[in-house]
């Protein structure tokens, strides 16, 4: 156990800390996660808890600051049945709380599959941030609808990372939340400003087509094979990390681009010479229910987006007439086209003007600051502590 941070702010005794499982790493893709914890750490201890290494150690909690966040990351022994592992984590979380001398905190989970190594915690207030579908993501596991169930049992107050997902979960908890993606627009509109081309894109002659994100199932790569072959001239720059599916099987042409991950800080710089945004999902189980976070900060950056029928993009942002909404190879490279032509015009200018009055009205202060009320609201009264997490929910298989 690493030894206990100093607090960075003299209220964190007035403010209850915040314990987070989450399934994506914190130097990942920086996105819902890292924005609302970062915010969440202005005014309270935050414990970012990461998904265990596994490997041939003994077992810690290894721990380091990030943006004012405590990143904990388990090392367990590797092994392990899965019920051991987690009954070890658990431990180890209980450790924590101990030595940081945490007596009031609230829980904050992402990942239900995680849900037994808070076995013996006693949180004030249990939050369940569904910002994703996972049970419809490829590869998850058989048992993770049940342990959302569990969850949503226990749970004081359900965020929804969008509409559509709202929907879906409303009936099953009486507190449910929706929290759309939000945006930064200052930090993106920078973009407009002439930023610099950076080095790896520079050379890429125009018009140029751009994706930023995790390059997955719900990417459409036949799309982009698709109109990448019609449209030789155009050049797709994808940036992002490839996940859950064969680089082999990605579209390869001369016009199109991977260029890897890149940092927030850096996305200003690549939207600033692009012609035209795009969000190529596919119309699948796992995009059923996704609310692209990078819709928004496209818009920001003054790039027109076009986009295939995602029904948290269809809503708002093709109903006011944001974002073109398209699903076929044939509509898409005709949209991408009119956006294309539009560009410099009294519309293109007209349009801009519309999506910055929309996002005026967005930002991650206010996401954080509203989801900050609905947790206390949702706290106990009472002077009784709640219950520590059973020991019981140590259950799962032993592969």
């Amino acid at each position: 156990m690493p030894p206990s941070p100093q607090p960075l702010q003299p209220f964190w005794a007035t403010v209850p800390a915040l314990l987070v499982l989450s399934h994506l790493r914190w130097d990942f893709v920086f996105q819902r996660p890292q924005h609302l914890m970062t915010r969440a750490a202005r005014d309270r201890a935050v414990y970012y808890i990461e998904e265990p290494i596994f490997g041939d150690h003994h077992d810690r909690l290894h721990c380091r600051r990030e943006g004012g966040v405590m990143v904990c990351t388990p090392h367990i022994r590797s092994g392990l049945s899965s019920r051991e592992s987690q009954a070890r984590t658990a431990g180890l979380l209980r450790e924590l709380v101990t030595a940081e001398g945490l007596l009031e905190y609230d829980l904050w989970v992402y990942t239900p599959m995680e849900l037994p190594v808070t076995a013996g915690l006693t949180p004030r207030v249990t939050v369940y941030d569904c910002m994703d579908e996972l049970a419809n993501f490829k590869g998850a596991p058989p048992e993770l609808r049940q342990r959302e169930a569990e969850l949503f049992a226990r749970a004081g107050v359900v965020f929804t990372g969008g509409q559509r997902l709202y929907e879906a979960k409303a009936e099953r908890h009486p507190n449910v939340h929706p929290f759309a993606s939000s945006v930064e627009v200052s930090h993106f509109e920078q973009a407009r400003r002439g930023l610099p081309d950076p080095a790896d894109q520079a050379g890429l002659a125009r018009p140029r087509l751009g994706f930023y994100g995790v390059i997955d199932e719900r990417f459409d790569t036949a799309l982009i094979a698709k109109v990448a072959r019609r449209r030789p001239e155009w050049q797709f720059v994808l940036i992002g990390p490839v996940v859950k599916i064969d680089p082999a099987e990605l579209p390869r042409a001369a016009n199109i681009h991977y260029l890897g991950m890149k940092g927030y800080a850096d996305l200003p710089a690549y939207l600033a010479h692009w012609d035209v945004a795009l969000l190529p999902f596919a119309r699948n189980e796992a995009t059923e229910f996704i609310s692209p976070t990078k819709t928004p900060e496209y818009l920001a950056a003054g790039v027109p987006v076009v986009s295939t029928g995602i029904r948290d993009v269809v809503r708002p942002y093709g109903d006011l007439g944001l974002a073109r909404i398209v699903d076929s190879p044939d509509a898409f490279e005709t949209a991408c086209q009119a956006a294309l032509d539009e560009a410099g015009t009294a519309a293109a200018q007209q349009r801009q003007q519309q999506a910055d009055r929309y996002l005026s009205r967005l930002s991650w202060d206010r996401t954080w600051a509203g989801m900050a009320q609905l947790i206390e609201d949702a706290a106990p009264t009472g002077l009784h502590a709640p219950a520590p997490a059973s020991a019981a929910l140590l259950t799962g298989s032993d592969d």
